[in-house]
């Protein structure tokens, strides 16, 4: 991602801005003023927002406050990336096509998450326009490569783009994506939700599964974004799957299709304010859902007969297995789903995932016995309870649909008393691995737990109890990261070694309690000093440690500077009279003459005891000279 071009004037300043911690929503909201078109596009997303108690947002202030700082961080980026990649180096990369279908979804997935009561829509925009943004990576970091790729999968359609950009990169772009909105801060369940969204599966929706809803979401949104930069010759045809997913989010046709022309009509406002294609307008009201695939449920179950409901289906000839099996299977109460031939039939058990398939083993295009070694080879296949009907009933057919993966046989022409008890046992079947099923997803959860609270162990034992910074251990290892990316790189890496001048006398004079207090002071004003990718860490009783990656000397005295300036400021709350601390800070810069991190630190320690000579200073021996400021009375 070095060579990943990044946004520059106020989108930039307001990621950097971003960065520190306690930057506050009126600086935010000032930084954004800087560039009009930025702070126009913000407001007009802020009054997007469904679900919010706010009236409509005129003002920035009122604007940030709405979206947050993630999401104008975000949308700063999304903004900056579209005006800067309008075209590109990548031949077979469509930049005009990406961003019309990023706007598209980033539309719907505000208007589809506002609809949902409950679900936060404040990023949703940002996500939806960012989703995708893995691929504008590949295509500016790797131009010639990846429009190769896109070539060979445009050839190959059994080739997927995920298959061969891991080949190829050692990544793919859902996780580059994902990576990015990571490190915008964006909320955990988007940023799971963009790395698995184009996933084939999609899982099934439970009480305060965030990651689900939000996965199942941005597909819903994705889709409807795909018609929209569809040809008009191809609208209807991504109409079956929009009801389908609409369905399992609880969308009804109506809410649905008045949803998507929303997302049409805005698609447009938003391409011709920011200058992008969008082509032809899809009028959503005009196509109608398709009709259902499943067979009518016939009358109640009879007395005696299976209490649960079944999804079956059947594949095989019309005269000679569906006609005879409709009305057997209707007294049973079970959804029955019907395939003409053995090719149709595998596409729809695999779509579907019925519990149970009567196959025919003379099905047409693809034999039963094909399609049951095909389905097998699918994890979603292996659970399906596969029953094989055969004319004939020796001992080497039935072994043969054994072998090839059949739970049963059964004989033509079909007992009603046999078949009724088969399906009794695909039942059995079902449950049995209903309640497998459940109990992975505890065993999943209780896994993910343990995980989290490792992991929060683990935080524990790298973080001092008392002032909240890193301890000296993590301490130890991050410079071990950072000099080998500094190796790596050729990049500055500077470390400050920091002696608190005072914090004995505050001990013996007005005790621990007070000298406990200045620590925390000390730690908090170095917090608001230094950059977010700079690490503060307590090494010792008075010691304080801090690694600059990416620093010149210069620039890391300065930064002490700042530091030992405000510790100066600060009164010691607690004592009476009032003290005022002070710090000694050693700077040392990684260069050719340092061979190892521990000799980085040596270095800077001489520079604190040079610094503490005189108390209150700032001091490096690699330059040879100092730089200090006596207290202020």
């Amino acid at each position: 991602m070095d060579s990943f071009p990044l946004p520059r004037g106020t989108a930039m300043a307001l990621i950097r801005l971003t960065q520190r911690e306690g930057t506050s929503l009126a600086v935010m909201a000032h930084a954004l003023k800087a560039d009009p078109t930025l702070s126009v596009r913000a407001i007009r997303v802020s009054n997007g927002v469904a679900g919010g108690d706010h009236g409509p947002v005129v003002s920035l202030r009122d604007a940030v406050n709405v979206l947050g700082v993630p999401a104008v961080r975000s949308l700063a980026m999304g903004f900056a990336l579209m005006a800067s990649h309008r075209d590109g180096p990548c031949r077979g990369f469509d930049y005009t096509r990406f961003w019309s279908q990023a706007l598209a979804r980033a539309v719907a997935l505000q208007l589809l998450t506002g609809a949902r009561p409950g679900c936060p829509a404040a990023e949703a925009f940002s996500v939806g326009l960012l989703a995708r943004v893995g691929e504008l990576a590949l295509a500016a970091v790797y131009p010639v490569p990846y429009a190769e790729l896109l070539r060979r999968c445009a050839e190959r359609p059994e080739l997927t783009p995920a298959q061969c950009e891991r080949e190829e990169f050692a990544v793919t772009h859902a996780e580059l994506s994902a990576s990015m909105l990571a490190d915008y801060n964006l909320a955990d369940d988007h940023v799971a939700a963009v790395e698995s969204f184009e996933l084939p599966a999609l899982p099934d929706l439970q009480e305060g599964d965030g990651d689900r809803l939000a996965r199942r979401l941005l597909v819903l949104a994705d889709h409807i974004a795909g018609i929209c930069v569809a040809v008009p010759e191809r609208w209807r045809q991504g109409m079956p799957r929009l009801f389908q997913l609409g369905s399992g989010l609880a969308f009804g046709t109506a809410e649905l299709v008045e949803l998507c022309d929303r997302t049409a009509h805005e698609w447009r406002e938003w391409g011709t304010l920011l200058g992008i294609d969008t082509g032809p307008m899809p009028h959503f009201e005009d196509c109608q859902p398709p009709a259902p695939l499943e067979a009518p449920v016939a009358a109640p179950i009879a007395a005696g007969a299976e209490p649960a409901r079944a999804s079956i289906l059947v594949v095989g000839d019309e005269a000679r297995l569906r006609l005879p099996l409709r009305p057997l299977l209707a007294a049973t109460g079970h959804r029955v789903v019907e395939a003409a031939d053995g090719r149709q039939g595998l596409a729809m058990a695999i779509e579907m995932r019925p519990q149970i398939m009567l196959v025919d083993v003379l099905a047409a295009e693809v034999d039963g016995l094909e399609l049951t070694r095909s389905l097998r080879q699918f994890k979603s296949g292996r659970g399906i309870y596969l029953l094989a009907v055969s004319a004939a009933n020796d001992d080497t057919s039935v072994a043969r649909a054994f072998e090839a993966g059949a739970d049963g046989v059964l004989s033509l022409p079909l007992k009603p008393q046999l078949l009724a008890a088969s399906l009794r046992a695909g039942m059995r079947m079902a449950s049995l691995q209903d309640e497998i099923a459940r109990d992975q997803e505890d065993i999943r959860r209780i896994s993910a737990e343990l995980a989290v609270s490792n992991r929060q162990l683990q935080d524990v034992g790298m973080t001092d109890l008392l002032t909240g910074c890193r301890n000296r251990r993590y301490a130890m290892d991050r410079l071990q990261q950072e000099w080998a990316m500094a190796n790596r790189n050729q990049r500055p890496l500077a470390c400050m070694v920091v002696d608190m001048d005072n914090l004995k006398q505050i001990n013996d004079a007005h005790g621990h309690v007070v000298g406990d207090n200045a620590l925390k002071l000390v730690a908090s004003a170095f917090k608001d000093e230094i950059r977010a990718q700079e690490v503060l860490a307590r090494s010792g009783g008075d010691e304080f440690m801090v690694i600059c990656p990416d620093t010149t000397l210069e620039a890391a005295l300065a930064c002490a500077e700042r530091m030992r300036a405000a510790v100066e400021a600060l009164p010691v709350v607690g004592s009476t009279p009032a003290l005022r601390g002070s710090v000694s800070i050693g700077v040392a810069v990684r260069d050719a003459t340092t061979p190892t991190p521990d000799a980085l630190i040596g270095l800077a320690d001489q520079g604190a005891y040079l610094a503490k000579r005189r108390r209150n200073a700032v001091a490096t021996v690699q330059t040879g000279s100092e730089s200090s400021r006596a207290a202020q009375a």
